[in-house]
């Protein structure tokens, strides 16, 4: 399966994004899909889950800001991200939450700064 992330940039405080994941593959449906992020010299996080049957799950730092979903028709992971804060500042990646990982893709670099 080969994970593609688009949608970053730089942003100002404040400010909206909205990323994309495609994923190759017939069985993406099955799995639960998550958002992952990795800030400079910090290791790489969980910050917004989603199951196959559409329910999400977010980490504090993001919860009421971020949003997830997906389309299973289209292999895709969106994340919807609102209010942006420098500290959202990373490389974003989506790939499954359980069992073993998908090959990392290149992930997308958001920049929120004034």
């Amino acid at each position: 399966v080969q994970l593609v992330e688009s949608g970053g940039g730089l942003v100002q405080p404040g400010g909206s994004l909205r990323l994309s994941c495609t994923a190759s593959g017939s069985i993406f449906s099955m799995n639960t899909m998550g958002w992952y992020r990795q800030a400079p010299g910090k290791q790489r996080e969980l910050v917004a889950t989603i199951t196959s049957g559409g329910m999400p799950i977010y980490a504090d730092s993001v919860k009421g800001r971020f949003t997830i979903s997906r389309d299973n028709a289209k292999n895709t992971v969106n994340l919807q991200m609102n209010s942006l804060k420098s500290e959202d500042t990373a490389v974003y990646y989506c790939n499954k939450v359980t069992g073993l990982r998908y090959t990392w893709g290149q992930g997308t670099q958001v920049t929120v700064s004034s």
